[in-house]
């Protein structure tokens, strides 16, 4: 099922766990407010590099705004559950690294 909310934002079932993405895209619009705010890219970069429409990109900022208590609940979830995954499951060199701090 797929929701179109405006000509730029749209939400599809099976498309990122349903989050709201730019139209046509895989970009959610919490990955267009990352890399803004918290990246520091200005919205011509995102827009030029991921071949974006400087208007979708502005769309996605607004959506941002209007939802951000929503949105950033969401990123924060998966934010933890993807640190719980990475010490519950660490990688073969973090293992290696723990084993080698154990033997100093």
């Amino acid at each position: 099922m797929e929701i179109t909310l405006n000509q730029h934002i749209e939400i599809t079932n099976g498309v990122r766990s349903g989050k709201p993405c730019i139209a046509g895209t895989r970009i959610t619009v919490a990955d267009v407010a990352t890399m803004y705010l918290r990246m520091g890219q200005s919205l011509e970069e995102i827009a030029g590099k991921y071949q974006l429409s400087l208007a979708s990109v502005h769309a996605a900022i607004a959506f941002y705004y209007d939802h951000r208590e929503e949105i950033d609940q969401r990123t924060a979830e998966a934010e933890a559950f993807s640190e719980a995954e990475r010490i519950k499951h660490p990688s073969l060199l973090q293992e290696k690294l723990n084993a080698m701090k154990e033997h100093v």
